[in-house]
């Protein structure tokens, strides 16, 4: 399969120079500056993107995983080109009304009692937010984190971080005590399947409330699927439990849901799946696509009643910013009259979850498929009897060529793919059609004969 191009009239020039005065003045997050070229690029529409070139890329990556709505949608740019016309900017100390309907109609797409909603820019805020809420209501200290798990970069979001991307912070915010979440194919507790990992993780859980004393934890976070650091789907019973030692023990559960979210499992929120209700959520990505920044803390009812007469220590200047409530509110309407989670659901039970596993019978390198809706996970393997990855956890420079060497494979085909250490993520918009989506892993099928170059047979 080779790349499309976008049509005639793209500026050689301009690529240059978008790429001239981004080597000369931005500084990119999570990179060695001199060490990387990004890639200028023209436009976006539907599940694609292309470049000055007119080179065309399926984008498996949602970007950031957080382009849910797909790219360009019509509605949610008229959305916010309206909102612009009519009040582009006001402090949050007012009541404005996009900002007011954001807030009720996430409260109604929200399990239980979670009715109230603090706005913020992104999801590191709002897991900050989460964690001081669930702090001053509980008048506790400590907050359990897992180990794989990524909540955000900003100082308190990077310390309740668990992968490698918090090292460089420490020593950070005080009293986050770490757990291992349910992981079978490389479980922490030698389980054998998948009932004897629920069990032994909510065992684990049990004994370091019981070792830390449950009387100093506020809060456990948690993403009911883990995102970047695995597609991690829990075994059944999981989150159900740890709803239960929550509960024994007065701590507050809040689940991030700023990746899983909105679509992104096949259902408004990953906890669905579960009939599990959180104390808290945390949202952004998929709730506006990432059109306009915005993310949030979704609040239940006896939390917020601390703060009725009691001010609550925290804001923003830009917190419920009417352009992106706005973009919320359309993006809402949008997914229910296009039936955008249905979509979502239908592709990972009838396309992406089936095509995969097919796909995984062609292809030793892979060692495990996992995912729910349009978030899915290749486990690339040197061996599947002892399982080492394709490359070491953490790897970079040579160590990480057999990934990069598939990433570019993937690109050169025109797909634009998600990678994190030896994994590839499956990710497409929740737009996506089933052709499109087709044609994406059609392409990681040929590109998957790069991985399968370092696989190693068993002695």
């Amino acid at each position: 399969m080779t790349q499309t191009t976008v049509g005639p009239g793209i500026d050689l020039n301009t690529a240059d120079e978008v790429r001239r005065k981004d080597r000369a003045h931005v500084f990119h997050s999570w990179s060695a500056q001199a060490q990387i070229d990004p890639l200028p690029i023209a436009g976006a529409l539907g599940s694609y993107f292309w470049d000055y070139e007119g080179n065309r890329y399926l984008d498996f990556s949602s970007q950031l995983v957080n382009v849910n709505i797909g790219h360009q949608h019509p509605r949610l740019i008229a959305a916010i080109q309206e909102q612009a016309a009519k009040l582009a900017t006001i402090a949050p100390g007012f009541a404005n009304d996009a900002r007011s309907e954001a807030a009720r109609l996430i409260s109604e797409l929200a399990p239980g009692d979670l009715n109230r909603v603090f706005f913020t820019n992104g999801g590191a805020e709002a897991n900050e937010n989460a964690v001081r809420m669930a702090k001053l209501h509980t008048g506790r200290a400590k907050v359990l984190a897992a180990y794989r798990s990524y909540h955000g970069s900003t100082a308190g979001a990077i310390a309740l971080t668990g992968d490698p991307r918090r090292w460089p912070s420490e020593p950070s915010m005080p009293g986050i005590v770490r757990y291992w979440g349910p992981y079978t194919y490389r479980s922490p507790f030698h389980s054998t399947n998948e009932q004897e990992e629920c069990d032994r993780a909510l065992a684990h859980v049990r004994e370091l409330i019981t070792v830390e004393g449950p009387h100093t934890i506020a809060a456990l976070i948690l993403e009911p699927v883990v995102g970047t650091n695995g597609i991690l789907v829990p075994p059944e019973g999981y989150l159900s439990g740890i709803r239960k030692l929550c509960d024994e023990f007065g701590i507050m559960l809040i689940a991030d849901e700023v990746m899983a979210g909105f679509g992104r499992c096949g259902e408004w929120f990953a906890v669905d799946h579960w009939n599990v209700t959180p104390d808290l959520i945390t949202f952004a990505k998929g709730s506006n696509s990432g059109y306009v920044p915005l993310g949030g803390v979704i609040i239940s009812e006896r939390i917020a009643r601390t703060f009725d007469d009691r001010p609550y220590p925290g804001g923003l200047t830009y917190s419920g910013h009417p352009l992106a409530c706005a973009s919320v509110v359309a993006s809402i309407n949008i997914f229910q009259d296009e039936g955008i989670i249905e979509n979502a659901r239908m592709l990972g039970r009838e396309v992406i979850g089936p095509q995969l596993k097919a796909m995984a019978e062609r292809h030793p390198s892979v060692g495990e498929v996992r995912g729910l809706g349009v978030l899915w996970g290749l486990e690339l393997v040197r061996n599947r009897t002892t399982r080492e990855p394709l490359v070491p956890f953490n790897a970079a420079g040579a160590e990480a060529a057999p990934m990069a060497e598939f990433a570019a494979a993937c690109k050169s085909r025109g797909l634009w793919p998600f990678t994190h250490f030896n994994r590839t993520h499956v990710v497409p918009p929740c737009t996506a059609t089933k052709e499109e989506v087709l044609e994406g892993i059609e392409i990681l099928d040929e590109a998957l004969d790069v991985a399968d170059k370092y696989y190693m047979e068993s002695a």
